[in-house]
């Protein structure tokens, strides 16, 4: 970089001195002085030295010793930065002392000596930000903590030693403010002695101590149920839930002399849980996916409802008879596992061959039994769930990756025209009026409208309202005539409680469908003049009846 000096600046120094020196109390500068001070200094040699020094040293890395920076003022002197006066040209200093310098007086001024509000500085005042993380949950404050102990109180006074685990139900309830059937469970997550008592100080260090009077309902009922050192829940911990409401809900009470079925509804129950709650599929079940579910509104719900039938989330006991119906009339050498010939007879043939296979396969999902090639009970209710509401996120996410045959995560033409030819085929077994896949084609993509033409992901399905109907149109017939004849019946249903899922209702239509049955099987005691051999296939209960669906 190379300066040259334009002019001679000597003539024009003096000039610039000249001029009123500006008052101490201008709040603004003049800027063109400053200016035009910088542009003389800057277009002095020594200024082109010094700043061609300073480039050399930042590119070589070497230590930039800049004028000012320096902490020893003596060593200043080398490389203090060139005059914009010429040598002995320097004008002389004013003769005024440099105590009455206005610059130096303006700054041993305090701000209230100015005499203007405009030189008040006030700093803010430095704001304290109270704590809103606490690791084992936030401390109770004190007037919650008194009321608490003095509810708490009120059902203690009269049990000096403590309360049964019979007695503790409305510690459960009324005090701890969670659903009266986990009043069990929590006994037993305080009484850690087994002792068969909880008092008042055992029952203070767990609720208030722990500080779990303060967290929310989803968190409390967490971590009564969690098992101690883990972070989730698995269907084992749900067990001693379902025997306190089994034990204690009165629309439940016919089940009382039923052990074994009382084991396959509460069985029912947590498969329903962690099919809809558990997105990951892992069998674990953690806080924030209790937290998005809604189990905590239905546990609340089936506590203060005595028809266990109209609490349809998860406890609905019409919808396990329906579940267990089903299942057992597939399973027809009573090994309680179904093989693929037992699923294809599932909704009168409805399945294609194709789509059981990859069932089969377990793409879907992993089956949890041992037999090889064979469907378990709780593998059973996960395909029910599924192929009777396609319209749900567990459904959808259960049928796209039967239809993903390479697992891209993108279903393509030639994956959907796999599944349609069989549709194809059975149409012409049937004498149906044939559809050609091109037709079809076009008809899902107007439906599903997907952000690429050429293939569909499981986002645009999840974001689709007819992404049921898709599954339909490829791998099952009956559903997919039915949703183009348009039953009235069923659209009024929809209609006249949008809050029905297409599983409550086709649970409602199969449970007045065996109630039926079972109706026209209790009539039959003797036919006259005709061996009628009898044998019991199917044992299930309905509201303390004994039902027996037979086989001739």
């Amino acid at each position: 970089m190379d300066f040259n000096v334009v002019e001679d600046v000597a003539s024009s120094d003096a000039e610039l001195l000249k001029r009123q020196e500006p008052s101490p109390l201008a709040p603004i500068m003049n800027s063109q002085l400053f200016e035009e001070l910088f542009e003389q200094w800057l277009s002095l040699p020594e200024t082109g030295q010094l700043v061609r020094s300073l480039i050399y040293d930042a590119k070589t890395g070497a230590h930039i010793n800049a004028p000012g920076n320096s902490s020893n003022v003596h060593a200043a002197g080398s490389n203090s930065l060139p005059s914009m006066f010429p040598a002995g040209s320097t004008p002389p200093l004013s003769p005024r002392s440099s105590s009455s310098s206005p610059h130096i007086s303006k700054q041993r001024k305090s701000p209230s000596s100015l005499g203007s509000p405009l030189n008040l500085v006030h700093e803010p005042a430095l704001k304290v930000i109270p704590q809103f993380y606490f690791q084992n949950g936030r401390p109770p404050t004190n007037e919650l903590k008194q009321q608490f102990i003095s509810r708490m109180d009120h059902l203690f006074d009269n049990c000096l030693g403590g309360l049964h685990a019979d007695e503790f139900k409305l510690v459960t309830k009324e005090v701890c403010g969670v659903p009266s059937f986990f009043s069990s469970a929590l006994f037993r997550k305080i009484d850690i002695d087994c002792t068969g008592i909880v008092t008042r100080d055992a029952f203070t260090r767990y609720w208030i101590d722990s500080n779990i009077l303060t967290m929310d309902t989803a968190t409390q009922i967490y971590i009564i149920l969690k098992q101690p050192g883990y972070e989730y829940l698995t269907q084992v911990d749900f067990k001693p839930l379902l025997r306190g409401l089994l034990d204690t809900h009165p629309g439940l009470e016919f089940l009382h002399s039923s052990p074994e079925f009382q084991e396959r509804y509460a069985e029912t129950v947590i498969y329903r849980i962690f099919y809809y709650n558990n997105r990951s599929g892992n069998g674990r079940l953690t806080l924030r996916e209790l937290k998005q579910g809604n189990l905590i509104a239905a546990m609340q719900h089936v506590d203060k409802e005595e028809d266990i039938n109209k609490v349809l989330r998860y406890f609905s006991y019409e919808h396990f008879y329906v579940i267990y119906c089903k299942f057992w009339e597939l399973d027809t050498d009573r090994d309680c596992m179904i093989d693929k010939e037992n699923l294809i007879n599932y909704g009168n043939h409805a399945l294609t061959c194709r789509i059981i296979d990859r069932i089969y396969s377990q793409v879907p999902r992993k089956f949890t039994s041992k037999a090889e090639g064979k469907m378990s009970y709780e593998d059973f209710v996960y395909f029910i769930l599924s192929e009777e509401d396609k319209s749900s996120e567990p459904s959808i996410d259960y049928w796209f990756k039967c239809i993903d045959l390479d697992g891209n995560g993108v279903l393509t033409p030639n994956e959907l025209q796999y599944f349609y030819e069989e549709q194809l085929h059975r149409m012409e077994c049937l004498s149906q009026e044939r559809v050609s896949f091109e037709d079809i084609l076009c008809q899902i993509i107007d439906m599903i409208a997907p952000e690429k033409k050429d293939c569909i992901t499981l986002r645009d399905l999840k974001q689709c309202k007819l992404s049921g109907y898709v599954f339909n149109i490829l791998f099952n017939l009956s559903k997919f005539f039915a949703f183009e004849s348009r039953d009235p019946l069923l659209i009024r249903q929809q209609r006249e409680d949008p809050s029905l899922t297409e599983w409550d209702l086709f649970a409602h239509r199969e449970y007045i469908r065996l109630s039926m049955e079972e109706d026209l099987l209790s009539k039959i005691v003797e036919v006259p003049n005709e061996k009628l051999l009898i044998r019991p296939l199917v044992w299930a209960l309905n509201e303390a009846r004994l039902v027996i669906i037979l086989e001739i």
